[in-house]
Order: structure tokens, then C-alpha cells, then sequence
């Protein structure tokens, strides 16, 4: 786990996130554009790489975990049900294994342990929303943060330790 200083975002979003630095933004006006950015994304993933994902309500984390699971699967079709109910939803590629969490429901950062996410985040990418509910011990990881802008369109903000081993990997997807 990577500690950081937190940083406060708005009343209306995640209370408390990793001060990581901003290493790129992506401006996603349409479901068709966060659709092509989780794929590229989806591409440049690797196994033991997990991906933070952040914002307000209805800004879009589920929608873009959706995607990437789906390019990261190669099938456009597959069902991906949100893990708001069941924690975690997990599932099975040549590539390796993909893990969704949903954290909004924990109350206590133990119940991290009994949900496997430590094991998780060794082996399989993982894709973690509300990750503010385990702070301030954060897995080593990038941040997604996701942001309404004006006309119902979003903005996508990647933070990322320039140390991180999947840095120049995760910035490619947003240069592409």
C-alpha cells in the first residue's frame, strides 16, 4: 500500500484522495469517447495494476469500469453488472483476471481484507470506485478521476506517482 497526503475535493464527491500528480487529462463529451478511452486504457493495463476511480454520483466510474471490462475481456457484449450490491465482481480472460469493487457501502477498511482486495491487487487488475473509503492507505495505483462538466459531458483526470512502473503506459492511453 502507497500512503499519501490526502487531499479534500468538494462537498459533492469523494471526501479524501491521494495528492498524486496529474500526468494527463482527457476531455470525454460523449458515452462513445469514455467508451474509446477505457479501451485504451483496457490496452495498456497489465495484471497487478489497479486503477482508482473516482468522482461525484453519476459522474461515470461504473460506466467506465464497464468498458474497460469489456475491451479488457474482447467482448463488447459481456454482462457487467455494477458491484454496487455484491463488492466485488470478478471475471476471467486470457489475459488475466479483473477485479471491480465497489467500495460505497463499507464502513470499516477492514472489511478491505475480507473482500480479498489485498490478494487481488498482486495478481489481477483491479478497478476500485469510492476509493476514498480506504484511505489514507491506498494500494500502489493510478487515479481516475472523473468530473461533470457543463452539458452533461465529463472530464478524466489520470494521477499517477512518476515512479509508478505503469506511468508511461497509462499516459500513452490518453495521448492515443
Amino acid at each position: 500500500m502507497t500512503s499519501a497526503e490526502p487531499v479534500s475535493l468538494p462537498a459533492d464527491d469523494a471526501p479524501i484522495l491521494p495528492d498524486w500528480p496529474v500526468v494527463a487529462r482527457a476531455d470525454l463529451p460523449d458515452e462513445a469517447a469514455t467508451i474509446a478511452l477505457a479501451k485504451r486504457l483496457a490496452e495498456h493495463l497489465h495484471p497487478r495494476d489497479t486503477l482508482l476511480l473516482s468522482g461525484a454520483l453519476g459522474a461515470g466510474k461504473t460506466h467506465i469500469a464497464r468498458a474497460l471490462i469489456r475491451a479488457w475481456l474482447s467482448d463488447a457484449d459481456a454482462s457487467v453488472p455494477s458491484p454496487t450490491f455484491t463488492l466485488v465482481q470478478c471475471y476471467d480472460s486470457p489475459r488475466g483476471e479483473v477485479w471491480h469493487a465497489d467500495l460505497y457501502r463499507l464502513s470499516d477498511a477492514q472489511e478491505l481484507t475480507e473482500l480479498g482486495l489485498d490478494e487481488a491487487f498482486g495478481a489481477a487488475v483491479c478497478l476500485i470506485e469510492w476509493p476514498d473509503r480506504m484511505a489514507p492507505d491506498w494500494p500502489d495505483a493510478a487515479l481516475l478521476h472523473l468530473d461533470r462538466t457543463p452539458g452533461d459531458t465529463r472530464q478524466a483526470t489520470l494521477r499517477i506517482l512518476p515512479e509508478h512502473p505503469a506511468v508511461d503506459r497509462l499516459t500513452r492511453a490518453f495521448a492515443e
